[in-house]
């Protein structure tokens, strides 16, 4: 990678990007770049974080389909566009289609999170599911833009695209000149392609680095040759790409460092330490970067870091269960699975070592019934809060001092 005489010429410039800055000032936030001194203590690098997220959708999807849409002829926009995408990209074409007075269709997978799909109708979008994947979205609306005369608006293999967004990285740099690297999720590849132009043209030794799911590891595999599949459930839906850009795929094996892959554990971690650190809300694909920090960490250590936090869109639902698993990880929730006497009294003993010990319970699930115990034993579950797993040790310990069977329910 990084060899830029293998792209010739790039398919945008710095000028480019420049003119998108100018043509979406005042419609797109100039989001804040901050620096972390905590993220900074807990991966080992200097963090500096730009927040994508507190764009208008929640994500800087806006950029690029805004200077796509201002770029368009007045009559082709007035016959409507048409886009595919997982969530970010829809809400971008929608919301600045609904501003600009463009009919907007948007095609998404049915495994889209029901936050995004919403979100998307509320700006006035025709909204289609369509099969599982980002891919069978994108042949979908292929087909309806041949069929009904729509202009169909790639989320990242299109010139225009990345020149909007390649202008999260101008800022980036403005705002925080003293970055050695930037970490950028990769999904199509959209995002880096124009952000790797931009900084390259403004500070040619700075180190590039993309990040993917380990799921979904597909720009990773077309740049070093490897074949893993791309599938599974992933947090990161958002870069669940099974096939990156032709364009953004030269682009990134040009001007691109490394590509870095990160599990759905490191995933759950950083999106849960947005909330707790930076009191932010990141969705699984926009805390890509800060996972890329906890899972290589010898990579980044005293390095000046940025990370962009791409997006914020995650389903509630989900995001109280990443930060419940979270709890469980780290030893202040958990799950302990008791055998004990079904005679009276037995429980009340156990409740009266977790009051001694101030570990609060939550909740308790007797069961007599369904169990290879002897008919006069049974088990309890209870799930309880503690301050750390120091203090649920401790309690842990004493119940077997007691006489009872303790077996912690584990995740991974």
């Amino acid at each position: 990678m990084a060899s830029p005489a293998t792209v010739d010429p790039l398919p945008l410039t710095l000028d480019d990007i420049h003119a998108a800055a100018r043509r979406i000032a005042g419609a797109v936030i100039r989001t804040p770049a901050l620096p972390s001194r905590t993220l900074s203590a807990v991966t080992g690098a200097e963090v500096w974080v730009k927040f994508e997220n507190l764009q208008f959708t929640a994500a800087y999807k806006e950029r690029g389909a805004l200077n796509k849409l201002l770029l368009m002829a007045p009559d082709t926009r007035a016959r409507g566009v048409i886009a595919s995408s997982a969530g970010n990209h829809a809400q971008a074409v929608a919301y600045h289609g609904a501003r600009l007075g463009v009919p907007v269709t948007i095609v998404m997978p049915r495994t889209t999170p029901s936050v995004k799909v919403m979100q998307t109708e509320g700006h006035g979008a025709r909204v289609l599911l369509h099969g599982e994947l980002y891919d069978e979205a994108y042949a979908e609306a292929r087909r309806i833009a041949a069929e009904e005369g729509l202009t169909f608006i790639a989320p990242f293999d299109d010139a225009e695209i990345m020149a909007g967004q390649g202008t999260v990285a101008v800022e980036f740099l403005e705002q925080a000149p003293e970055i050695e690297t930037l970490v950028v999720p990769i999904g199509g590849g959209g995002l880096i392609s124009g952000m790797s132009i931009a900084a390259r043209a403004l500070r040619p030794d700075i180190a590039l680095i993309g990040v993917q799911a380990q799921l979904y590891p597909s720009m990773y595999c077309t740049i070093t040759g490897r074949d893993l599949p791309s599938a599974g459930d992933t947090l990161a839906e958002g870069i669940a790409v099974k096939r990156p850009g032709e364009i953004t795929r030269e682009i990134i094996r040009a001007l691109v460092d490394d590509i870095l892959l990160v599990s759905e554990r490191d995933i759950e971690t950083a999106v849960s330490l947005y909330l707790q650190i930076e009191k932010t809300v990141a969705e699984g694909a926009g805390a890509a970067g800060l996972a890329a920090l906890l899972a290589h960490r010898e990579r980044f250590a005293g390095r000046k870091v940025g990370l962009v936090l791409t997006g914020g869109n995650i389903d509630t639902r989900l995001l109280a269960t990443v930060l419940l698993r979270d709890l469980a990880r780290s030893g202040r929730m958990a799950r302990l699975r008791i055998q004990l006497q079904d005679r009276p009294g037995a429980l009340s003993s156990v409740v009266r070592l977790f009051d001694h010990h101030g570990v609060n319970i939550i909740e308790i699930y007797h069961q007599r019934v369904f169990t290879t115990l002897p008919a006069k034993d049974a088990f309890i579950d209870i799930e309880c809060e503690a301050r750390d797993s120091e203090h649920l040790e401790a309690l842990v310990d004493e119940l077997g001092k007691a006489g009872f069977s303790v077996h912690p329910v584990e995740i991974r």
